[in-house]
């Protein structure tokens, strides 16, 4: 029937997994001529070149220029139209709201911050969310409609259920059971919803020191404590999407929090949240405990004490490594990782120091001895996995040429 895709091993089929593969290619390499193309896909030098007609005729791939410096004549470089399409993220905290739009190549081409203070917002969760949207927008000089696809990232996570947020009651304004369909309304384009630490797992698994492992779990330690759990190479979210909600989780060394997600708070994060550090650093007599918030302030202390690594400073890192490590435990016990990835503020700054600390008492508590690395994506790492997962979803659609 016109119009419809082909079926497996159709021309359609195979032309449009070519497509694909080049496309592919010439995100990882940037520009690339004709015979590397054919070169790298296989193809026979007159298919390339029918690829790359079709391609761009499609509006997906452009000339570039020509190569210079080899002998013979210069060939044309082709690469993807960062025009194709465009994608955007969110980053939502309660006191900002962080937005960028990258074009297809997953260049960033506009930013924008949102300042969202108070408990009770003066405007609602849509007008802020599409007041960070549009000023993302107008910074890349595009309009809103030319967005393909948006992600939002915030802490907890939206029940598939229920469609409500849970495991976040500090997100003043976003408990509303009609929000994703007010925020739908008010977006012309599709919105996708992950929670902030998951995000982070897809900037490093795509970006950073995950790159190549199907198997890892994801620390995070800033405002909150938080884990993401990826398994076969998917993110694991849970039945309610509140997997990797660690913070919540019971551990030796602190009284039992009940009602938790009243408290927003619960065993893990009380003995290792960032809150927890500048405490026991006043406790083994540290001075100079700067003020502020919690995770800057832990930032701040961790990086110091990785610097001297020596008297109160090393025994802070050591405490803290063990703190750390019992939280782990239980899930590397559970889960058996390949790879466990230090990420957040309050932990990134302890870097390599803090690192092998945690290290060697995880191989003292767990029978399992996954190894630990320090993330590598550190600026704005929710909003850029934000913007790789809307990217990915973006590139399926605008990529597969076979409709």
């Amino acid at each position: 029937m016109a119009g419809t895709a082909g079926t497996p091993g159709t021309p359609r089929v195979l032309r449009a997994m070519n497509d694909r593969a080049a496309l592919d290619l010439l995100l990882e390499h940037g520009p690339l001529s004709r015979t590397r193309i054919g070169k790298l896909t296989g193809l026979s030098k007159p298919t390339a070149s029918q690829l790359l007609a079709r391609l761009e005729a499609a509006g997906l791939v452009r000339l570039t220029g020509t190569s210079e410096g080899r002998p013979g004549p210069n060939a044309q470089l082709y690469a993807v139209d960062p025009a194709a399409a465009y994608a955007a993220g969110l980053d939502v905290t309660p006191h900002r709201i962080r937005a960028a739009v990258a074009d297809i190549t997953g260049r960033t081409v506009g930013e924008y911050e949102l300042p969202t203070p108070g408990r009770h917002p003066a405007r609602s969760v849509v007008q802020q969310v599409t007041d960070a949207l549009d000023g993302a927008v107008k910074a890349a000089g595009l309009a809103r409609s030319d967005v393909h696809r948006l992600v939002i990232g915030t802490p907890g996570a939206f029940d598939p259920t229920t469609g409500r947020l849970r495991y976040a009651s500090h997100l003043p304004g976003w408990h509303s059971p009609a929000l994703l369909d007010d925020l739908a309304a008010a977006l012309p384009m599709p919105v996708g919803y992950e929670n902030d630490v998951n995000l982070v797992a897809i900037a490093e698994q795509r970006l950073g020191a995950a790159r190549g492992h199907a198997d890892f779990v994801l620390l995070w330690n800033e405002e909150g404590l938080g884990a993401a759990l990826v398994l076969g190479g998917r993110l694991h979210r849970g039945w309610t999407g509140g997997a990797g909600e660690v913070g919540f989780l019971p551990v030796p060394g602190t009284p039992l929090v009940r009602q938790v997600t009243k408290a927003n708070s619960g065993g893990y994060q009380e003995l290792a949240g960032s809150q927890a550090v500048p405490k026991l650093a006043r406790e083994l007599g540290i001075t100079g405990v700067p003020p502020g918030p919690h995770a800057e302030a832990a930032a701040v202390l961790l990086a110091r004490a990785a610097d001297h690594a020596s008297g109160p400073h090393r025994e802070l890192l050591q405490t803290y490594a063990t703190r750390l490590a019992t939280g782990l435990a239980s899930l590397v016990s559970v889960l058996d990782p390949e790879l466990v990835v230090l990420s957040g503020s309050a932990l990134t700054a302890g870097g390599e120091v803090l690192r092998g600390l945690v290290q060697a008492e995880l191989e003292e508590l767990a029978a399992a001895r996954p190894r630990l690395v320090v993330g590598d994506v550190r600026e704005h790492p929710v909003l850029r996995g934000a913007l790789e997962s809307a990217l990915a979803t973006t590139r399926d659609e605008v990529f597969d040429t076979s409709r």
